[in-house]
């Protein structure tokens, strides 16, 4: 892995902040070698982290001790063709879940390198299977990329997990790690599972963290655009203490509160963990994004820097969180990341 001071890069389009957030409060970010004898486990690397000797079970050390068995990639049927790539609805194991998801498949012989797309907040209840990140899964197959994008578990066609906001969603980076997975196990000529990325949004970005926080070596680079919090402190004070005071009672009860317990808070961080990752990452922020701060993405990303990790911050001036005139400008930046690093 190599190894070099964050970045931080301003677009050269300086646009008005009317591209900022216009996401409704039910859409994305309301809040804001490959074959069947390859490994079923996530690659391990020794971390230089210190772990807990008493970690919780919700907890991102329980993510690095866990066993994952990521298998039983389906194409279950097309659901679009273009002149550049097919469009599937696939399902997926994930531990005793099937996860649903879609995978865009570029027309050609590949092998295609693979991204694998972490998506935002989307209510489950209005969330229907590929929804989120529609521009990015089109955008990445016309480069020549097969794109596994993630329901994540109680979106659309997956299985349930009644337990997955009270355990501060957490579930959903086993998900995507286990998609990683069954992109391997899978006997599918055409992906390459020796060249995965990660591409995650919002909450997605927290999810990418995640990952690349507790399995090192699984993937080969992340990349966040408008990135929640590393703090996971952060994002319930932002969206679940007042906003959902059901939801915060719940996990209060079942974990404390971050007063009762910092350190069950600090195991459920990024932050905490961030010199265990041996992956680069790339992350893309809009200087008006008033859904995810500008700040937490200049803390993320000092952290990673502290650690002497690889990443790089690039800002979008005027840009909001959902990004518009210069959508196009951070996709041909996410592109060449992600060639350059696969």
């Amino acid at each position: 892995m190599r190894t070099a001071p964050v970045r931080t890069v301003v677009a050269a389009l300086a646009l008005t902040a009317t591209a900022a957030c216009t996401a409704e409060r039910t859409g994305e970010d309301a809040e804001p070698a490959r074959g069947s004898s390859a490994p079923t486990t996530a690659p391990s690397t020794a971390p230089s982290t210190a772990l807990p000797t008493a970690a919780s079970p919700v907890s991102l050390p329980a993510l690095m001790a866990k066993e994952y068995d990521g298998r039983a990639l389906r194409l279950r049927r097309v659901l679009a063709r273009t002149d550049a790539y097919v469009r599937h609805a696939v399902t997926y194991r994930s531990g005793d879940l099937r996860i649903s998801g879609i995978l865009n498949v570029p027309r050609g012989k590949g092998p295609f390198p693979v991204a694998i797309l972490a998506h935002g907040y989307i209510d489950p209840a209005v969330y229907t299977t590929g929804r989120g990140m529609m521009r990015e899964q089109d955008y990445l197959a016309r480069e020549g990329f097969a794109v596994l994008h993630v329901d994540y578990r109680n979106h659309a066609g997956s299985d349930d997990d009644p337990d997955a906001e009270r355990d501060l969603r957490l579930g959903y980076t086993e998900d995507v790690i286990n998609a990683v997975l069954a992109v391997r196990a899978s006997d599918d000529p055409r992906l390459d599972g020796d060249r995965v990325g990660l591409v995650g949004r919002s909450m997605g970005g927290g999810v990418v963290q995640n990952v690349l926080a507790t399995q090192p070596g699984l993937v080969d680079a992340g990349v966040v655009f408008a990135s929640v919090s590393s703090s996971t402190v952060d994002n319930y004070r932002r969206w679940i203490e007042d906003e959902r005071p059901e939801v915060a009672r719940s996990i209060v009860r079942a974990h404390g509160s971050p007063e009762d317990d910092p350190e069950f808070w600090a195991q459920t961080s990024p932050r905490t963990y961030v010199d265990r990752v041996t992956e680069p990452l790339l992350m893309l922020h809009g200087t008006v994004d008033d859904t995810c701060p500008p700040r937490w993405a200049r803390a993320t990303a000092a952290a990673f820097e502290k650690a002497g990790k690889d990443v790089r911050l690039v800002w979008y001036e005027g840009e909001g969180h959902t990004f518009g005139p210069q959508w196009p400008a951070s996709m041909r930046a996410t592109v060449r990341f992600l060639r350059q690093q696969m």
